[in-house]
Parts: structure tokens; C-alpha cells; sequence
């Protein structure tokens, strides 16, 4: 028997994911992974703080509050998923349970991101960015991602990635509330 996991790939329109963006001239500049179909177990690489860009680890993401802004402005999206066996599913989910327990422990991989920009592989003990977070939850787990380095994977490398299914692509905001994860107002 085989379960589902699923990659959404956003736009969070900070100025951090504005400043990558620059860099990979690519519009969707943030990945996570997502553990269920209502979209309530997301996990990434992203900022800690709100209030301080550059305080980073290993998050849960609520889709709206981290990755929905109560503005109205779109929130582009693109979902993916993957069939793993239901093995390789509580693999993930344990080990994320663990990154969860010990969430001090884990930073977020600025250097990785200069190393990308280089095209030189940085890889720290505990340190991820985003798209090196899911590609290594992936790939560590059986999931074929790229024939490249984790540390080098972006999220349009996991949107070219054969391995997964694009299931939704559009607003994030429209995703949420077909979910009943928003209020249905306008």
C-alpha cells in the first residue's frame, strides 16, 4: 500500500523570497513539504521570527499565517505529489517528528544558498534552505529528485522533477479555502 506526500511550491512574497527570486529569475522561490492532503502538516526551511529575516530553521507552516498573508494580494502556488510506500511515509513523518522535537538544534543554510549562487555544494550538520530540506526528505527516503547535489537543488529543479505529479497550480488563498483552511469571505 502506498501513501501521499506532497511539495507545494510557493510565492511568499517576502523580501527575502523578492531577493531570490532576483537571483533565480524563477516565480515560485520557496518549497515545503506536506505531509497530508488538508495541507495542515507543512514543513519547511524558513524564518523562525517574522520580525527578523535572517532568525531561520526548521518550521511548521500554517498556509495561512507563513505562507497565505491576510492581505489580499494572490499567493502562487503549485502543488505536487509523490506515491511512497507507507514505510518510507512513517520514515518521513518520524523524522520530522524528530527535526520537530529538536528544533534548536536545526538552522537555516544561508552559506547553502551563496553556495548555490556559486555552484559550489555547502553543506552544514542540521542546516537546510527550503528546496534542500524537501529534496533531502525525498531522496533520503526513496524518492529519485535530481541527478545533482541536495545542496544545489531549487524549488524549479523540484518543479521539473519527473518523480512528482503536478496536482493543483493557482492561488494558494483559493487552495485554502476549498480546504476550509480560510474564512470563505472574499
Amino acid at each position: 500500500m502506498s501513501k501521499k506526500v506532497y511539495i507545494l511550491l510557493t510565492d511568499t512574497g517576502t523580501w527575502f523570497s523578492k531577493l531570490i527570486g532576483l537571483y533565480t529569475k524563477a516565480k515560485l522561490n520557496h518549497a515545503s513539504i506536506v505531509l497530508d492532503e488538508e495541507m495542515k502538516e507543512v514543513y519547511s526551511f524558513g524564518r523562525t521570527n517574522s520580525l527578523n529575516p535572517l532568525s531561520g530553521g526548521f518550521v511548521k507552516e500554517k498556509v495561512f499565517g507563513h505562507l497565505v498573508r491576510a492581505v489580499s494580494r494572490r499567493t502562487e502556488c503549485e502543488l505536487y505529489c509523490c506515491s511512497v510506500s507507507e514505510e518510507a511515509y512513517e520514515r518521513i513523518c518520524s523524522q520530522i517528528r524528530h527535526m520537530e522535537h529538536h528544533q534548536h538544534k536545526y538552522k537555516y543554510n544561508f552559506l547553502g544558498l551563496f553556495g548555490v549562487v556559486f555552484n559550489i555544494s555547502i553543506e552544514r550538520k542540521n542546516a537546510f534552505f527550503c528546496s534542500q530540506f524537501v529534496a533531502y526528505m525525498l531522496q533520503k527516503h526513496g524518492v529519485p529528485i535530481v541527478d545533482k547535489c541536495i545542496s544545489q537543488v531549487t524549488p524549479e529543479d523540484l518543479q521539473n522533477c519527473e518523480s512528482l505529479e503536478l496536482v493543483y497550480a493557482g492561488d494558494l488563498r483559493q487552495k485554502a479555502k476549498n480546504l476550509h483552511l480560510l474564512p470563505m469571505t472574499s
